[in-house]
């Protein structure tokens, strides 16, 4: 269980974050909670898949798998087993722009789940045994993956909307490339990548300033000070008004499309979120599903969603419905895209967009994890201590004009990318 951080009546979420930095110079965001004794921990560092060796992918994703599988004195098995002894969570995970980890404990195993986290942070000892495990567990999925058409339209999508760029290759890796990746690799990856200069972390719980600046020293000091990144180049997605067709014999094709985005440092990022949840981000709401769905039963889900890369925003979607109607899917997700882009969402569009996003935003942070996550979310994107307060209102604020506006800057002249895994008529 987590404890449940509420914003009582007059209470505002930036009164009760701290900014507290280290006497070790470490910076970090705290909110003391003493409702359950429970101390949740999230980090994030800078990197991710974009800095994956060129012909290494999935060098991020199998370190973050390895960072908890034995370190300091404590080989796999007596680390996992330490973990279950004190009831620790603690796991890593990588996306295409950073390295992230999770820390959750109870407050009376604080010190023993801090100094866990210490060690697989500055001292994962990278055994072969594991390496080769980790390594074995990732192809199994690989090999699932490379079989399922959803996957392999979505692989396929960002392949080719970014050729040559970090943003193209298979942030999990391949079956080509995962059997090259050696310890040296996992090592310089570490090294290059898991530094105090781009590090943030947020605390959520039962545990006051000073105790956790000690703890944050002594975690996270051993670090190196800088992180040695190679530069990621801005991108656009190629391709847009194409189509690329990959045969596969099942009797449902996958569709994948998408085009450029608005970046979230943008003005207009919170209208395009209000405009993307007309399109295709609202579950039962949303254009595409009524149009796609309701209106004619093509397909059992349609989706679209904004993704906030660092160097290539984008927005993507998809759908699955059969081969014979594809095509059908298809011409109605570009018709609803080429009608946003001219004439924007309509009032009641706006309105119910507008309220399904500020009604569901608190259940983003209503335990101490998900509130530590959105704080490290918060810093990663300099928005702000107190974005979590202003938030709602600037979704309030979107006006109509604001939403045709971003909905030209979004869909352009309503051209995309779209792949399709299947054997669909009449594409």
């Amino acid at each position: 269980m987590s404890a449940v951080v509420t914003e009582g009546a007059g209470v505002r979420y930036a009164d009760r974050i701290r900014s507290i930095m280290t006497p070790g110079g470490i910076e970090a965001w705290l909110v003391e909670d003493y409702t359950v004794p429970i101390v949740a921990l999230e980090f994030s560092v800078r990197g991710g898949s974009a800095q994956d060796p060129e012909d290494k992918p999935g060098t991020a994703h199998l370190l973050a798998g390895l960072l908890d599988e034995g370190a300091g004195p404590y080989d796999a098995t007596e680390f996992h087993e330490r973990l279950d002894d004190f009831a620790i969570e603690l796991h890593f995970g990588a996306d295409r722009d950073g390295l992230s980890g999770h820390l959750r404990t109870l407050a009376k195993h604080r010190a023993e789940a801090f100094d866990m986290l210490r060690l697989a942070v500055c001292e994962a000892r990278l055994d072969d045994e594991p390496i080769e495990r980790t390594r074995a567990q990732v192809m199994a999925g690989l090999r699932h993956e490379s079989t399922d058409p959803d996957t392999m339209a979505n692989r396929a999508w960002f392949a080719e909307a970014f050729p040559g760029h970090p943003y193209g290759r298979p942030s999990k890796g391949s079956l080509e490339s995962i059997p090259l990746i050696t310890r040296d690799d996992l090592a310089a990856y570490r090294a290059r990548v898991l530094a105090r200069s781009t590090l943030k972390i947020a605390v959520v719980g039962a545990i006051d300033e000073t105790t956790l600046a000690a703890e944050l020293d002594r975690t996270f000091g051993a670090l190196p000070a800088t992180a040695d990144l190679r530069p990621v180049p801005l991108a656009a997605p190629q391709g847009i008004g194409t189509r690329r067709l990959i045969d596969f014999d099942i009797p449902q094709a996958s569709i994948r499309f998408g085009g450029a985005s608005i970046h979230r440092t943008d003005p207009d990022w919170l209208a395009a979120i209000v405009v993307n949840h007309v399109f295709g981000g609202g579950v039962f709401s949303s254009r595409l599903f009524r149009e796609v769905r309701e209106k004619r039963g093509l397909a059992y889900s349609v989706h679209s969603q904004l993704a906030a890369f660092d160097r290539a925003p984008v927005f993507v979607g998809g759908t699955s419905t059969k081969n014979e109607r594809a095509a059908e899917s298809l011409a109605i997700i570009e018709a609803e895209i080429a009608s946003l882009a001219e004439h924007g969402p309509t009032e009641e569009e706006l309105v119910i967009a507008k309220k399904y996003l500020v009604g569901s935003y608190a259940l983003r942070f209503d335990t101490s994890t998900k509130l530590a996550g959105q704080l490290v979310h918060v810093q990663v994107d300099e928005l702000g201590m107190d974005y979590m307060d202003r938030r709602n209102a600037l979704v309030e604020a979107v006006t109509l004009e604001d939403a045709k506006r971003t909905a030209k800057r979004l869909f352009g002249d309503g051209r995309i990318f779209t792949t399709v895994v299947g054997r669909p008529a009449g594409l």
